[in-house]
């Protein structure tokens, strides 16, 4: 038999198979819809979706809209296009928590009857007081919990039914108030809220708690593995009691893995949405943004977010992942992929006096040197040029073997030029920088006996159109964002996270690209067509890679 690497995940499902034979493994992932999906969820759902693909099963996609304060049909949209994104789809099985809002009610009326649940009048002041909740060595008290059950069934039905204010009474399990898990010190299963939900209107006004509806939802929908991030390990053995003590249809089990945390990156959507409503991003689209969007946007493909999510693997203990092996990934695979184009970022105009000053000639150029497949295309040439202000060096550092006075260089693809006369700007910067190019050495075809160290790109300037570049970087200036406190964030925002250049020359090759066509400028980068911005260039990677190889 083939030899498969599995992880935990993997081994704890065979088992369950070995164990119960005929099951069909059964999945789902449960977003929030108060945001956007950013990396750290897409772990998640490559881990739902890809573990149901393994096994050939199945994934629902379910709207965790439970709690309606910050939920909207625009993040249900997005999520969806996400997800169908990155490859994965749910088939007609899509469904909301608030879909089973009834059945919570209802099983929530059970386990009063059970006397597995009573109403309580603590406040969320008095919750957090110790003399209530009580602290490791001491229980916790409900002065409530042994109110009559009949007492309970009737104030919980007039909690549903909007007779009360928020924050009266909430419905709580008993189970142990004395554990030393705190989630099972008798933890609230409904509040009062009033507030209008996003797809039930004003029909509610109390709302299950997520520890309660969640398993209750797995368990309807037949979810034979509940498999999410690690802080729900300490709130598994409440999942358990729930399925245990309320009559549902199936037994599902939850499995947790760690979550995703990257270095430079804060992934709380909370914070993320602060950054959108102050507007110190260009919205959740924002390439310097960890949302799936942004990263779409910026230019990153379903298959590098993929083949980094496979990278990292799935463990039980939480790490930070660098997040130069997601800038790896991309480099990766735009290295194949991506044509190679000349963009002149900071021009220098460039004059070659020997050449006619009508004349115009095509230099073909590669497409992607390592793929003859793809191509040439022609770059006319003609006597005024622009090269790059980083390619000139009037006073040039030791080893530098770009254009510098007196000296020879290739310009890449056509002839060997010559420094000669270099004229100033008042202010002593280039203006422009005359040369003369040895007419022999067309299409870079080599001269015996001389030693051309140094090749740069360039663009005629009758011909060069001008285009908008974004130079996107780390959003955050500390490596470790959880060793700062969120209310400090602010404080590490990157201030060069994004450098924009206008008027840069770019040829007319990149002007015909569509919004999300991707390109390796030469000597530079990957970029991307911007989607909202008109002929803008958003930098995906550089070219230098810093990750370790394998």
């Amino acid at each position: 038999m083939e030899d498969i690497t599995r992880n935990f995940i993997e081994e704890a499902i065979e088992a369950d198979l070995t164990a119960n034979p005929g099951m069909k493994v059964h999945t789902r992932f449960p977003p929030e819809p108060n945001g956007y999906l950013h990396i750290g969820h897409c772990k998640a759902l490559v881990i739902d979706f890809g573990t149901a693909r393994k096994f050939n099963g199945l994934c629902n996609l379910r709207m965790d809209d439970t709690n309606p304060a910050k939920e909207d049909t625009e993040y249900v949209d997005a999520i969806m296009e996400d997800i169908r994104w990155l490859g994965f789809d749910w088939d007609d099985r899509f469904y909301y928590g608030s879909d089973y809002f009834e059945a919570d009610y209802n099983y929530a009326v059970q386990l009063i009857k059970k006397g597995l649940a009573y109403v309580c009048e603590l406040t969320a002041e008095q919750f957090r007081d110790p003399k209530y909740c009580g602290d490791v060595n001491t229980p916790a008290v409900s002065p409530w919990r042994d109110r009559p059950i009949e007492e309970s069934l009737d104030l919980f039905e007039r909690m549903k039914n909007g007779e009360f204010p928020e924050g009266k009474y909430t419905l709580r399990a008993k189970i142990d108030l004395a554990s030393g898990n705190f989630c099972m010190r008798d933890p609230v299963l409904y509040r009062i809220r009033y507030i209008e939900h996003h797809r039930q209107g004003t029909k509610w006004c109390i709302y299950p708690m997520y520890d309660f509806a969640h398993p209750i939802q797995d368990a309807i929908e037949g979810i034979t593995h509940s498999l999410c991030s690690l802080e729900y390990e300490i709130h598994r053995p409440l999942y358990d009691w729930v399925i245990a003590n309320c009559d549902v249809p199936s037994k599902p089990r939850q499995i947790e893995f760690a979550r995703l945390n990257m270095t430079n990156t804060v992934m709380s959507k909370r914070f993320l949405r602060h950054l959108v409503e102050e507007k110190l991003v260009d919205g959740w689209d924002d390439p310097r943004m960890p949302t799936l969007c942004g990263l779409r946007r910026r230019g990153y493909t379903p298959g590098a977010i993929l083949d980094f999510c496979g990278r990292i693997g799935v463990s039980k203990s939480n790490s930070l992942v660098e997040i130069g092996l997601l800038e790896h990934c991309i480099r990766e695979e735009l290295n194949e992929t991506a044509p190679r184009r000349i963009a002149v970022q900071k021009p220098i105009k460039l004059i070659v006096d020997n050449y006619p000053a009508d004349k115009v000639e095509y230099f073909d150029l590669p497409n992607h040197p390592q793929h003859p497949e793809m191509g040439t295309r022609p770059v006319p040439f003609t006597r005024e040029l622009y090269i790059d202000a980083s390619d000139f060096a009037l006073v040039p550092p030791p080893k530098f073997f770009r254009l510098k006075p007196d000296s020879e260089v290739r310009l890449m693809g056509a002839y060997i030029i010559k420094c000669g006369e270099i004229v100033l700007n008042d202010d002593g910067s280039v203006k422009e920088i005359h040369v003369t190019a040895d007419l022999e050495t067309g299409n870079g075809n080599p001269v015996d006996g001389r030693k051309i160290k140094g090749t740069i790109h360039w663009l005629s300037a009758n011909y060069a159109e001008e285009a908008t570049v974004v130079l996107y970087d780390r959003l955050f200036t500390v490596e470790n964002m959880n060793e700062i406190e969120s209310s400090d964030y602010d404080k590490y925002l990157n201030p060069d996270s994004a450098v924009k250049f206008e008027k840069v020359k770019i040829e007319k090759a990149l002007a015909d690209a569509a919004p999300g066509d991707k390109f390796q400028f030469v000597r530079d980068g990957y970029y991307c067509k911007d989607t909202k911005n008109a002929n803008t260039f958003n930098r995906v990677v550089v070219l230098k890679d810093s990750f370790p190889k394998k």
